[in-house]
This record gives structure tokens, C-alpha cells and sequence, in this order.
């Protein structure tokens, strides 16, 4: 029979052995039941906000047939000149060179962005006896589209800023670029005291033909009573520079040249 002592140590040695499980080991591994970690919720993406449309302005239709009201004659049996797109530093001050060589004047249609940063060409082209002509803001080929208002904002800004320069300067003529009229347009910009003009000689000297080219179309198209349309101004003009020095003397000896009446 085991003494007390022994039997003592053996049910120590059992408790200890179904108990405490193997040394070193966590509650699951011993055979508890499984922790789980709780997840770590996963931030949601803020919504990037979208910029909101803006509907571009509405265009009115663009007439099959140019509107009544354009000024496409001289007035008298003499040519008259006209020169768009400027004023520019380098081109504006050649054709005036050769005009006042010539003894004789042309109608000046400026934009409203270039009269804003050379006014001083402004006041050269009123000095030496030139029209002056308001054609748009920005060269804007689609105002005659636009609506009334936006159309007389836009005249009357370059108003402004050619009377900037030229604080009592007659601005007797409109004309829309492109020759994309309205009739519409037509009756704003005679609303601010400006007539229509439009031309009758296009030797499309906007698309930098040669000097010979220009020279040509304008012979061949110029009657009494034209009005010639030529450039000062948005771009390279040298032809045309080049085609004036026979066209100004030409034009003078066939028709003579006047101002619009």
C-alpha cells in the first residue's frame, strides 16, 4: 500500500498535467476555443466632387443670305481702302507710311484687344485723316450669333477702349469679322450710332497669298465704287505690304481713292 505522501504526489502530477496544458502554448493553441481580432474597418473614399456644366451659350442661326443694311459701296465713283485686324507695331505703321506717301486715306477696322495695347497707333491713324472702324473685341467670327446683348457689350467695350486713345474719336463704321453678319447685329451696332460695313474686293490676303496674287484679284475684281478689303494686322503681311506698293498708286490712277461716304 502507497503511503499518503505518494499518493499526494501523484494526483499533483496528474492535475498538472491535464490542466495546464503544454507550457509555452496560447489558449487556442491548448485547445481553447479560437480569438479572433476584431477587423479594422476599412475608410471609405470621399466622393470627389464634379464640376458643375455650364451650358455653352446658345448660337442663333447664321443666315443663307447676307442681311440687309451692309454698306458695300464706296458712296462715289473712287475706291476706298480698308484695312482689318489691326493695329499692329509692325504692319500698321508700313501701310500708314505708304498712305501718306500716296496722299491719300483708308478706313482703319481695329480690334478691340489690339487698340487696348497700342493706342498710340489709335491716335496715329486719326492724326494723319483715317477712318476708324470697331471690328469686335476679340475677332469674335460667331457675335452676329449671339445675343443682342452680348453683341452690344462687346461693340460698346471697343468703343471704349479705341475713345481711350482717341477720347474724341468718330467711330463711324462696324464691321463683323469673317463678313458673318446677322441682321440682328446689324441693328445693334446701328443702335450705337455705326454703320454696317462690309466690302465688295476680297483679294484674300488673310491667307498669305504672294504680293503677285494680291495685286491680280484686286486689278481684276476693283470697279468704281469698290471697296477693297485688305489686312494690317493678324499675322505675317508682308505680301500684302508688298502687293500696296503697286495697288495704292494703281487703284489711284484708275478710280481714285476717297474715304467712305
Amino acid at each position: 500500500m502507497r503511503s499518503p505522501a505518494a499518493l499526494a504526489l501523484t494526483l499533483s502530477l496528474v492535475i498538472f498535467l491535464t490542466g495546464c496544458g503544454d507550457p509555452g502554448k496560447t489558449p487556442h493553441q491548448a485547445g481553447g476555443p479560437p480569438v479572433t481580432a476584431s477587423p479594422t474597418p476599412t475608410p471609405k473614399p470621399t466622393p470627389t466632387a464634379r464640376p458643375a456644366r455650364t451650358t455653352p451659350p446658345k448660337l442663333r442661326p447664321l443666315p443663307k443670305n447676307l442681311p440687309a443694311g451692309l454698306h458695300r459701296s464706296s458712296g462715289d465713283q473712287a475706291v476706298a481702302l480698308t484695312f482689318d485686324d489691326g493695329p499692329d507695331p509692325r504692319w500698321t505703321p508700313k501701310i500708314l507710311d505708304q498712305l501718306r506717301a500716296a496722299h491719300v486715306t483708308a478706313t482703319f477696322c481695329l480690334i478691340g484687344t489690339q487698340a487696348r495695347r497700342y493706342p498710340e497707333l489709335v491716335k496715329r491713324i486719326v492724326r494723319e485723316g483715317h477712318q476708324l472702324c470697331n471690328h469686335s473685341w476679340r475677332h469674335d467670327l460667331d457675335l452676329g450669333r449671339r445675343s443682342d446683348a452680348e453683341i452690344k457689350a462687346d461693340l460698346a467695350r471697343t468703343n471704349r477702349v479705341i475713345r481711350a486713345a482717341v477720347p474724341d474719336a468718330e467711330i463711324t463704321w462696324f464691321r463683323q469679322p469673317g463678313g458673318r453678319w446677322t441682321a440682328e447685329e446689324v441693328a445693334v451696332a446701328r443702335k450705337l450710332g455705326m454703320r454696317a460695313l462690309h466690302w465688295s474686293v476680297d483679294p484674300q490676303d488673310w491667307n498669305h497669298p504672294t504680293s503677285k496674287t494680291i495685286i491680280k484679284r484686286v486689278k481684276a475684281a476693283a470697279r468704281p465704287g469698290s471697296i477693297v478689303l485688305m489686312h494690317d494686322g493678324g499675322g505675317d503681311r508682308s505680301h500684302t505690304m508688298a502687293a500696296c506698293r503697286k495697288v495704292i498708286p494703281d487703284l489711284k490712277r484708275r478710280y481714285g481713292i476717297s474715304q467712305l461716304q
